[in-house]
Order: C-alpha cells, then sequence, then structure tokens
C-alpha cells in the first residue's frame, strides 16, 4: 500500500487512466446492478406482503420493511459481495496475467512505480463510482417493490408508498454510503494484491483470483459488522 499510496508521477496520465478504470469496473457492471436490485426489491416486498397476515399489523410496514433490507443491507453488502467476484476477479486476473507474461517487470525496469500506476487508479475508480452504483440499487429495489405491488395487487399501492414514507432516517443513507466506501477499498486493494504477487503460470493467476474473491468477501462480512457496531449502535 504504500507503493500504491506513493505521489503519482505525472497525474495527467493518472487521470486518463482512472476515466478508463471507472468505466471498466462501473459502468460495465451497473446492467447486473440493475437487474439485481429490481428483482431484490420485488422479492423483498413479495415475501414480506404474502406473510404479513396479522389484520392488526398495518399493510404499509411492507414498504417500510422493504426500504430498510435494501437501504441498509441488501444494497451496500449483498451487491459488493455479488460486485467482488465480477470486479474483484477481473483484477486479480488481469494484474497476475501481467505478472506472469513480465509486463509489470518491464514497467519496474523502466523506472515506473508499477503498483501506483496499475492500482491507484482502480481504488480511486471504485470510491467514486461504487457510491453511485449503490444509490442506483436503492432506488432500483424500492422500485422493484413497487412493480410487485402494482403488477400483483398482493398490497395497495398507497400502503407502499405510505410504508416508504414511513420513520425516513437520512442517515440511514450516510451509513451505507460510509459502508460503501468501506467494501469498494477492500475489493479493490485484496484483489490487486493477490494478482500483483502471482508467481507462476496461468494455473496460479486463476488460483489467485479466487483468492482474492473469497478474502474480499470475508473482509467485507467483518467490516460490515464492525461498522454496524460503531455507526448504528
Amino acid at each position: 500500500m504504500r507503493q500504491v499510496l506513493s505521489k503519482p508521477e505525472r497525474w495527467r496520465i493518472y487521470r486518463v487512466r482512472i476515466i478508463i478504470e471507472m468505466d471498466k469496473l462501473g459502468v460495465s457492471s451497473i446492467g447486473l446492478v440493475v437487474l439485481l436490485s429490481i428483482f431484490m426489491g420485488a422479492v423483498i416486498c413479495l415475501q414480506t406482503a404474502t406473510n404479513l397476515d396479522n389484520p392488526l399489523v398495518p399493510m404499509s410496514l411492507v414498504g417500510y420493511a422493504t426500504r430498510e433490507s435494501i437501504i441498509l443491507e441488501l444494497a451496500p453488502t449483498m451487491l459488493s459481495l455479488i460486485l467482488a467476484g465480477k470486479v474483484g476477479s477481473s483484477i486479480a486476473s488481469e494484474l497476475g496475467t501481467m505478472r506472469v507474461t513480465e509486463q509489470i517487470d518491464a514497467l519496474d525496469i523502466m523506472g515506473v512505480n508499477s503498483a501506483s500506476y496499475l492500482i491507484l487508479p482502480k481504488l480511486i475508480s471504485a470510491l467514486i463510482f461504487f457510491p453511485f452504483l449503490i444509490i442506483i440499487s436503492m432506488c432500483l429495489g424500492i422500485f422493484g417493490g413497487y412493480l410487485v405491488s402494482a403488477g400483483t395487487g398482493i398490497l395497495d399501492l398507497q400502503d407502499y408508498m405510505d410504508g416508504i414514507h414511513m420513520e425516513f432516517k437520512v442517515f440511514h443513507i450516510y451509513y451505507a454510503l460510509i459502508k460503501t466506501l468501506f467494501f469498494a477499498a477492500i475489493i479493490t486493494t485484496v484483489s490487486a494484491y493477490y494478482g500483483y504477487t502471482v508467481r507462476g503460470g496461468s494455473l496460479a493467476v486463476g488460483k489467485n483470483s479466487t483468492k482474492g474473491v473469497v478474502g474480499s468477501s470475508i473482509l467485507i462480512l467483518i467490516f460490515n459488522y464492525l461498522l454496524t457496531q460503531i455507526l448504528l449502535i
């Protein structure tokens, strides 16, 4: 990390690489985020409405439960775990391939700080773009619940909208975004470490890619618990 965070030699080159990495790591993940978010919100709304059959409990709680589940846990944590598999494996395999084909060694011989040049733009782009992905996920998850309510008639739309507005706390959005920043840093740095330090051939690249995804996922779960303990309790 000392090598990665050292002062870049030419910021103009780094700015170009950051834009490229934002497209590779963030923009390419929008389709997956959209699909998963809509279906997560739809399933949460459907399951909650199906199991909430007590006449003494207002049906507006379905919208409330959907909103809280999406914002607090499903959007920031579940999507980060999925992105750890997609983005993390991509980072580890890319850097691992560059290592075994001696491209990284060539950069070092030319006097380029290869760790900073290759990893820092990925880290910055993830820290910038991942929060936008999570915000999109929150909105579409809630919209997915709305589609279920409107399409199946299992819940009155007004009850769902009342639940969406019930006891809304802005801090929950900040909490989710803070977690997202930590998760973005974990995904990029852990995966990049396993890719950058590959030793061997193509088989080693595959093994280290798997290690990067597993390590990122475990750290995400640990930090999810720690951040929840610190920020919400």
